[in-house]
């Protein structure tokens, strides 16, 4: 269907554009194909056999915490927004003569004057 990978929210490019994967980190060095022939040597085998499952504990932890880090923001608005609809339903969940006694549970009323000129808009209308 001829789409741009980065605009398709499923694809990898997509993820990686838009910040949802680690891209930048230095654990993914490590997995890079490497075309060169090696000597076996048996203590070379075995260290790289101790590195990988210390390069994999630290990749989930870094995926961990990048998980963390984006789920911060969405977790302060929901909080907000939590805060507000307690603010608005507050009657539902305390008694009236809770909140009349106890006056910070409810809003500050802000009391504004309003000054009404008289003007031709403002009178009554003749017939």
């Amino acid at each position: 269907m001829k789409r741009n990978p980065r605009k398709v929210k499923w694809t990898k490019a997509y993820r990686r554009l838009h910040g949802k994967d680690m891209t930048q980190d230095s654990t993914f060095e490590f997995e890079r194909k490497r075309n060169r022939p090696e000597r076996y040597d048996r203590n070379l085998a075995e260290n790289t056999l101790k590195a990988i499952k210390k390069i994999d504990k630290i990749r989930s932890d870094r995926a961990s915490d990048h998980i963390k880090n984006r789920l911060k923001t969405g977790k302060v608005q929901r909080q907000k927004e939590a805060r507000k609809q307690l603010e608005l339903g507050i009657h539902l969940v305390k008694a009236p003569l809770a909140l009349a006694q106890d006056s910070s549970l409810c809003l500050p009323k802000i009391k504004v004057n309003v000054s009404q000129a008289q003007t031709e808009e403002n009178q009554p209308m003749e017939e």
